[in-house]
């Protein structure tokens, strides 16, 4: 017989091999697609550290070299949304289903309070009216259709009293006749002017000047990193350009901007700010997406140089008079995170810390060992009109703690009462974030 002693200690060593297995058990969904336990480095993160109210800040000291992590290619697994899974917002604030639509994807708010809707895969835009009791969308309708993959949305002239609603298609920017009030164009699409197409980045904004005297449009890359030295497909790509309203006198307003899709005027100073989809394939923790102002003549790196004086290693040598012109962004983002449309929040229905705040969509990562973004970021300004560098997660819940995902932000846009309004074209939802003043989560 073996010593109670030598029992006791077999009893024990049994009792740990069994609680090591269930820790390695719980574990095994947070490594699923190759997602690794421990989480990110800070200051960088992933889903997991997404939470509503948390402010983060990455600073270019803080980019690690290229290739100090494999490139991952983990595209999001998309599931229907469950039963128990809804948008988390930081408490006080309530969130609900306003609209279902196909693949929504841009939102603009006209200014007679009805909000456009871009459906960019099947060619409409759609128009929403009111909000009744429920918090839905009174009426939808199809405000037109037959359009070539529709993004940009802008109302000209500037004001109350627009005449035209400009879109953006992945190929030209058209306009259709409009005013206050109606619920079709009352004419077909005019041509505008053509724009660099064919390939690679295909969502083309649209925005005006406070006077209405210069629109700008955001055309991305063709390629990830292809030098535009030798590749004729990137000419006046990855650049915001700039035209009068009837799509005379072009110009390059900024340049090496590798994937602007968000544009957006910032109200009262009428400074253009833009949301930035960086380069892939040099890591998890490279490089940072990016909200920023724009400067007029400005070079932002793409695709010899990122955030200042980094070269990318797939370019070394190359134009190295321009590594001290590489702007460094206002806020770097979680790399990977398709950072889309943006908004400056000009309601008063938020809390007063929130007026003239940014908000602004994260798609959500594919180039990323563990999945990032899938969340719509807040931007303070802390009413300077300046950013700081810091942004904070305040729509979440998008990714299942398994790692699939039913939700990903694509468009934001103020609504009239003040309420934010997301969409999300995983679920075909649009969804209004009010603030109730109390917790309602």
């Amino acid at each position: 017989m073996r010593p109670a002693k030598d029992v006791a200690m077999n009893a024990t060593a049994s009792r740990d091999a069994r609680l090591v297995l269930l820790a390695a058990l719980m574990v095994l969904p947070a490594c699923r697609a190759g997602q690794p336990a421990n989480g990110a480095p800070e200051p960088f993160t992933d889903y997991r550290g997404e939470v509503p109210g948390k402010a983060h800040r990455i600073t270019a000291a803080d980019l690690p070299a290229p290739y100090a992590t494999k490139s991952s290619r983990n595209n999001a697994n998309i599931v229907p949304r469950p039963a128990h899974a809804w948008p988390k917002a930081p408490p006080g604030f309530k969130v609900e289903l306003y609209a279902s639509l196909t693949t929504p994807r841009l939102l603009r708010t006209a200014p007679d309070g009805d909000v456009f809707v871009a459906q960019s895969y099947v060619g409409k835009i759609q128009r929403l009216h009111g909000v009744g009791a429920d918090g839905k969308a009174q009426a939808s309708t199809t405000f037109a259709s037959g359009l070539n993959k529709p993004f940009g949305i802008a109302f000209y002239p500037p004001g109350p009293a627009p005449q035209w609603i400009y879109v953006g298609n992945t190929d030209a920017v058209v306009r259709l006749p409009y005013r206050n009030g109606d619920v079709e164009a009352s004419g077909p699409a005019q041509h505008v002017v053509d724009l660099p197409h064919g390939g690679g980045h295909w969502t083309r904004d649209v925005v005006f000047s406070p006077d209405g005297k210069t629109m700008y449009v955001a055309v991305g890359s063709a390629s990830n990193v292809d030098d535009p030295d030798t590749t004729t497909g990137e000419k006046q790509r990855a650049d915001i350009l700039a035209f009068d309203p009837d799509g005379s006198n072009p110009r390059i307003y900024a340049a090496g901007i590798r994937n602007p899709v968000g544009l957006a005027v910032q109200p009262g100073s009428g400074t253009l700010w833009c949301s930035v989809n960086e380069r892939d394939e040099l890591g998890d923790n490279l490089v940072p997406d990016y909200i920023t102002h724009v400067q007029e003549g400005g070079f932002y790196g793409w695709p010899w140089w990122y955030i200042g004086a980094h070269q990318d290693p797939r370019h070394t040598g190359k134009h190295p008079e321009l590594r001290e012109q590489t702007i460094v962004p206002d806020v770097l983002l979680n790399p990977h995170n398709a950072s889309l449309q943006l908004t400056f929040y000009d309601g008063t229905q938020f809390p007063a810390q929130y007026r003239g705040d940014i908000f602004a969509a994260e798609h959500g990562s594919w180039n990323r060992s563990v999945r990032v973004g899938y969340e719509v970021v807040r931007v303070p300004l802390r009413q300077t009109g300046k950013a700081g560098g810091e942004f904070e997660d305040f729509l979440t819940g998008f990714v299942l703690d398994n790692g699939d995902v039913w939700g990903r932000p694509v468009g934001v846009a103020v609504a009239q009462d003040g309420s934010l309004l997301v969409s999300d074209d995983a679920s075909g939802s649009i969804w209004r974030v009010s603030y109730a003043g109390v917790s309602v989560q």
